[in-house]
């Protein structure tokens, strides 16, 4: 059975390779840096006395409905036919820390799931923002205790600024757009990685 496995692996690797689009990641536009840990990545940009940094996690952010409602919709027809293109879209936290003051305004950001792919709506946003508080500037944990705004219940002059605030930083569409493209790329990486590793346990006696 393992060496079975261990075959099929190898052949899906080899799959895998051949539709890469990226042999390395491909970069922001707008002077960000890059830095990865596994899963998680973190983009920094500094601007004007401030810095802005965006974090976000590749896991769990391939939105799995896309083959299901495939099928549904083409009547049973064979999903190896034609593979859904695979897109990852994160959610990703932008924290804008000043550098006078202690406290780092965090906006929690997604992507909505039926915005992907809309193109219909006049230059309506790909990504929205969720939440938004004042954490403490250089500690790991958030405290619970931070008063958080969520975004459902807004004014939307404010939601309005927000976006504005964010895109004058530099998060704006085009960002948004590079972040899938970015984060795609890694979970791509990442997954022939992890089907490497599978291969080399599974050989492992």
């Amino acid at each position: 059975g393992d060496k079975a496995f261990a075959e099929f692996l190898t052949d899906e690797i080899k799959e895998e390779r051949k539709i890469q689009k990226h042999k390395s990641l491909p970069k922001m536009s707008g002077g960000w840096e890059l830095e990865v840990h596994g899963t998680e990545a973190k983009l920094l940009r500094r601007v004007a006395g401030e810095k802005i940094t965006v974090t976000f996690n590749i896991n769990n952010s391939v939105p799995p409905s896309v083959e299901e409602e495939e099928e549904e919709t083409q009547g049973q027809q064979k999903p190896d036919e034609q593979e859904p293109d695979i897109t990852s879209t994160p959610n990703f936290v932008v924290e804008v820390i000043k550098d006078d003051t202690k406290q780092t305004l965090v906006l929690d950001c997604h992507y909505p799931e039926d915005e992907v792919g809309q193109e219909g709506e006049d230059e309506s946003d790909i990504f929205t923002i969720r939440e938004v508080s004042f954490q403490p500037t250089g500690e790991s944990d958030w405290k619970e205790t931070n008063y958080t705004l969520n975004t459902d219940s807004l004014d939307w002059a404010l939601y309005d600024h927000l976006m504005d605030f964010l895109a004058d930083r530099g998060v704006d569409n085009t960002f948004a757009d590079e972040l899938i493209e970015l984060s795609t790329a890694l979970e791509h990486q990442e997954y022939i990685k992890f089907l490497e590793d599978l291969k080399s346990f599974v050989k492992c006696q």
